[in-house]
């Protein structure tokens, strides 16, 4: 038994913030349609041609991050600008429990496929909608990526270091939170939808679902109107309010390695103090307060001693008495090294019809009864249209020849 096994779900999402959604859902059991285009013509999940991948290759089905968010579903192809390929998705959202899509705001008005549309074709529909800034407001029509929503939410402002510009992060770090949140949502309207009948209309903006990670640094600018990013303000290693020192990466023996150190009161630094060594001791250091006061030369004089250790052997010996401490861990120790991280089942291995045999991200929680399974890999383009139009639908061999010969599937 699966947690959501009594759950169809009409998937028009892609990318990484709408289809990481809808793979939660299905390794925890939904039946999951992803819906694509036909026709490339731009309208295939750009994910699909976008690297990385696993070798020379390239083409719809081999890039590894489209893959990574869409093991588990079925795949099948239908023209929406078509009057038959409407049919046959008016079709698809009758026998569904919801629809999902993370288009600009009005795409689904447009193609004939709104709110009041969709809930005319299935009375109780789920109907989730993502967007950079919703269904309405003044920024409606704007579009957005990961990164121009980290940057208007204002994450990305928070990430820089004292004199130099905002940092912001290397990938699209919303377009996996804002998939955790479409993932949440749609989770709470199918529950109400279970246990009233009530179908509804999710309206997730994903800018502001970033306003919200703000946490504290949010409410001190509304209460006591003082920004993130001001003088005398700890750069992003150290404790933000002050309530830690030392508090920071460290640099380790070897290239590129580092490792971090935190201690939480003065107790841990007098424990920490007996692995760094006579320095540490010193009357001066013996105090939050005092360490706080001096916390760049703590820093330095913590640094000196690191640099020409192990992280691996340096974070041992503080763990071993009572100190948080961690070596930074790169992919290769994170990954494939570390007996943990096995044990738990974090990366699944599928095979994929043209990449072969791969490991894929699986879900950072285990359920006791209803545990999620990844057993399936990501549909190449429109794998499954023969099943979803046949089994599902109800059309014939020839009648799906017809709509394939005339680029409606």
């Amino acid at each position: 038994m699966t947690a959501l096994e009594h759950v169809r779900i009409c998937d028009l999402t892609g990318q990484l913030a709408g289809a990481g959604a809808t793979k939660i859902l299905a390794a925890l059991g939904a039946e999951v349609i992803r819906v694509e285009n036909p026709r490339n013509q731009g309208r295939w999940d750009m994910m699909r041609t976008v690297g990385p991948y696993v070798d020379d290759r390239r083409g719809p089905n081999l890039g590894v991050g489209f893959n990574n968010h869409n093991v588990g579903k079925l795949g099948v192809t239908i023209d929406l600008a078509d009057p038959r390929g409407k049919e046959l998705f008016a079709d698809l959202v009758r026998i569904s429990d919801a629809v999902t899509e993370n288009f600009a705001a009005g795409v689904m008005d447009r193609l004939g496929f709104g709110y009041e549309q969709l809930r005319g074709l299935r009375e109780g529909v789920v109907y989730v909608s993502s967007s950079g800034f919703g269904a309405d407001g003044p920024y409606r029509e704007f579009k957005t990526w990961g990164p121009i929503v980290q940057a208007m939410s204002g994450l990305t402002f928070t990430s820089g270091l004292p004199d130099m510009e905002p940092a912001g992060w290397g990938y699209s770090y919303m377009d996996h939170m804002g998939a955790y949140a479409m993932a949440l949502a749609l989770l709470v309207g199918l529950h109400v939808r279970d246990t009233t009948g009530q179908g509804q209309w999710i309206d997730l903006a994903t800018t502001e679902a970033a306003l919200t990670l703000h946490g504290p640094a949010l409410l001190d600018w509304t209460v006591n109107g003082r920004g993130r990013r001001r003088p005398g303000q700890p750069n992003g290693n150290h404790a933000i309010y002050d309530e830690m020192a030392p508090h920071s990466v460290y640099p380790a023996r070897g290239d590129d390695c580092w490792v971090a150190i935190a201690c939480r009161d003065d107790d841990e630094w007098v424990r920490a103090a007996g692995v760094l060594g006579s320095w540490a001791h010193d009357e001066q250091w013996r105090t939050l307060a005092a360490r706080l006061a001096r916390q760049d030369e703590l820093d330095a004089r913590i640094a000196a001693w690191t640099a020409d250790r192990d992280a691996e052997d340096t974070a041992r010996a503080l763990v071993a008495v009572g100190v948080p401490a961690s070596a930074v861990r790169r992919p290769p120790e994170r990954i494939d090294g570390d007996p943990d991280l096995a044990g738990w089942g974090l990366f699944p291995e599928v095979e994929h019809p043209e990449i072969g045999r791969t490991r894929v991200e699986g879900l950072p929680i285990h359920l006791s009864e209803t545990d999620w399974s990844i057993a399936s890999a990501a549909p190449c383009l429109g794998q499954h249209t023969d099943y979803v139009l046949g089994e599902l639908l109800g059309r014939d061999a020839d009648t799906i020849d017809e709509l394939r010969a005339a680029g409606v599937v």
